[in-house]
This record gives structure tokens, sequence and C-alpha cells, in this order.
């Protein structure tokens, strides 16, 4: 039986299962940001004693170190392994998620866990590309987004249920304790692939010289831009989501974690939303999702004086941020031929690229006296820029038509 032809009982049972992994990958990427204090105490503490500051700002050095870890292990390893069964491939990559987490839980010392930091972000990548083209292959043509989609809401629902969770366990237990909970869940993923995840072939003929080939493709660069810079716009406002609530609102410091869930709720009905849209309108959904977020970034800006206001504005820009990350993955797939591993990997370097893009501007804003709000404009700005590069994208494409975007069932002639 073919992943196209599986029943819808099992079909659901091997969206699950990758989506306990996209879950996994969620907590463990974003559950560090609310430890940082606790994992500075711990690693840090001679720097703690003189600076608690200080300590927290080189302790921000781990998440950079995922983020690297994503952006050199996405294109490498989906790459290189695109010859394989992808069922295969994608147990692989869980039970390497699993190990590299359980080595943050284990080793001593700020360098080695920055060391298994690196490790655990190599192949997240590669996990959520790989499992977009199982996903869209099982649930078949005129439905791909939706099953990229549905990988992505294990990743949107971490944001909601486990990185408050493991937040509590970590602040409470240790900060170690959320990363065993992580390598837990990573291992029930590996568990759940082996079981339910059906034979899903690679592509023999293709090797990592081959699937670089993608980098000689325009319209793949240019995708990668709409995601590097147009969702830029909304990781400038997620990281400095803490000081707008407390600073400019006026909340309580407890209001924080709330408005984290209720944004986290937006980001999963957006993702959900989103492979519709982009299954019957990619290019809309583009467009329209991109201009959507730089007039609510603004509305943000203005509205974010007040609490009430503020929190249903984020989950807007939560929701319509999330609404884009599937049909960037669905057009990356199209424009990439043959070359899909990699081309589905990539999306997750770009929107890592974009995280970091986004905090640093949104930073840089800051300290430059502009206030809390100035993340809001640069994300708005960031926005605009990416609907530009979608609109120079399709004007390029429309000027070079022999140039076909087909899917992979399509180009391959299955």
């Amino acid at each position: 039986m073919t992943p196209s032809n599986l029943s819808r009982g099992a079909a659901m049972r091997a969206l699950l299962s990758l989506a306990v992994g996209s879950f996994g990958i969620g907590m463990t990427e974003f559950v560090i940001m609310g430890l940082l204090p606790e994992i500075a105490q711990d690693l840090l503490p001679d720097v703690w004693a003189a600076s608690s500051e200080q300590a927290i700002g080189q302790s921000g050095v781990l998440i950079s170190l995922y983020a690297l870890g994503v952006v050199i292990g996405a294109p490498t390893i989906a790459g290189a392994v695109a010859r394989f069964p992808r069922h295969r491939v994608m147990l692989a990559l869980a039970i390497a998620l699993t190990l590299g987490n359980a080595l943050t839980v284990v080793l001593p010392g700020f360098g080695l866990v920055g060391a298994s930091r690196l490790l655990a972000g190599l192949p997240h990548g590669a996990y959520f590309g790989i499992g977009a083209l199982v996903a869209a292959d099982m649930l078949g043509p005129g439905r791909r987004a939706q099953g990229v989609a549905f990988i992505l809401t294990g990743l949107t629902v971490a944001n909601v249920v486990g990185v408050p969770l493991g937040t509590y366990l970590g602040q409470q237990w240790g900060w170690r304790t959320a990363f065993l909970v992580v390598t837990c869940v990573f291992a029930l993923a590996a568990v759940c692939i082996a079981l339910f995840v059906p034979a899903h072939p690679g592509d023999p003929g293709r090797t990592l010289r081959s699937e670089l080939g993608v980098f000689r493709v325009p319209q793949v660069w240019l995708t990668l831009g709409m995601g590097a810079v147009g969702f830029g716009g909304f990781f400038a406002v997620y990281s400095y989501i803490a000081p707008l609530v407390t600073e400019i609102a006026g909340a309580a410091q407890w209001v924080v974690p709330v408005t984290l869930v209720l944004v986290g709720v937006g980001m999963t009905a957006g993702n959900l939303a989103g492979g519709r849209l982009a299954d019957r309108d990619l290019r809309g959904t583009l467009v329209w999702g991109l201009a959507a977020l730089a007039a609510v970034l603004v509305l943000l800006a203005l509205l974010s004086f007040s609490i009430v206001p503020l929190i249903i504005t984020a989950m807007l820009v939560g929701a319509i941020a999330s609404v884009l990350s599937p049909a960037i993955q669905t057009r990356l797939m199209d424009v990439a031929g043959d070359n899909q591993s990699i081309a589905a990997a990539l999306n997750h370097s770009a929107l890592n690229i974009g995280n970091s893009l986004g905090a640093f501007l949104g930073g840089a804003a800051i300290s430059l006296g502009f206030g809390y709000t100035a993340p809001e404009w640069v994300g708005a700005v960031l926005a605009v820029l990416g609907l530009a590069i979608v609109l120079i994208a399709y004007r390029a494409q429309a000027s070079a038509p022999e140039q076909t975007l087909v899917p992979e069932t399509a180009a391959r002639g299955r």
C-alpha cells in the first residue's frame, strides 16, 4: 500500500506520529527561552554572582547554537539522505533528536551543553522537510499543504502546552527536567514512527551533490527570502513580547506566559487554516498573508498600551504569521523540481535565519532608544519586504513560463 492509498485512520496515525516529533522540536527550540535565568545560574555561577544580566546574556548563546545547528543540518542532512527510504530516515532523525536532547540533560559545563544544543539542532530542518514530503504524499494531490500544516501543528501546539509546561517543570525541579521531558517526547515519536509511518521510498538516484543543484534555481532563493525576511517580522515581535506586556501595557509578570499561550493558540489556528488556504490559492495566501501581517503589526504597535487589545492583536499576529508557514513550505516543494528533500528542509533554515534577523533588528531598535514598541514597526517593514519578494518571484515566473512549477509526484511521473 502506497502512502497516498492509505485508509483515513492509517494516514491519521502516521501524521500524528510525525506531529509528536514536531511537538518535541517546538519544545526543545523554545523552552530554553523561559529557562535562561536557571541555566545561567547553574552553568555560569561565577558570572551570575557578578552580574545576572551578563550571565543571562551569555546563556543566550545556547539559543543561537541551536539555530546554527538547524541552518547547517537542514540542507546537508536532507541532501545526504535523499536516496534512502523516507520512513527509515524519519525514524533515524527521531532517534538522533532523542540522543541530542539526552546529551543536554546529562552533559556538565556550559561548553558541553552548548555543543549538545548544536547537535540537537542538526536534525531539526531535515525532520520537518522530509516529514512534509511524506505527509503531502499521504494526503495526495489537492491536499498537500494540509499535510504539511498537520506536521507543523505539533510545533505550534508545543507553544500552547509543551513550552509553558516545560518552563514550569524546569523552574520547579531544575532546567534539565524540561529537556528530560523533551527527550521522552522524541523517544515516543521514534516508537510511533516505527509502528505507524508506512514505507515511503526515497530516490535512489539522488546524491548530496545533485540535491545541492537546488541552489541554482532562482525561484528557490526567492522563496527562501520570503521566509527569512517576511517571517522575520513575526520573530521581531515574538522575541520581545515580555517587555511589551509588562513595560508598555503595564501588566503583571504572570500575564506574560498567558499571552504566550494565547499567541500559541493563534499560531495553531493559523497554521491549520494556512494549509487549506494554500491548497486553494498558494499565491493569494502568500500575498495577502504578508500584507495582513504588516497591517496587524502596525495595529499592535498602536494598541499595545492596553493589555486586552495587546493580547487580542498579538493572537492575530501569531495566527496570520502561521498561515504563511505551510504556504512557503509548499511553494519550496513546487519550485524545487527533483531536489525535493533538500528544498523542503531549507524552509526551516530560512525560518531560523528569520528568527535571528527579526530578533537582532528588533533588539537593535530597542537599544537605539526607540522603545519597546519599535520591534512592531521593524516587523512591519520586514513583512512588507517579504511581500515585495513574493511579487518579484511571481513576476519572474510569469516572464519565464517555460520554467514550469511541478509538485514532486508530477515531476517523477507518478
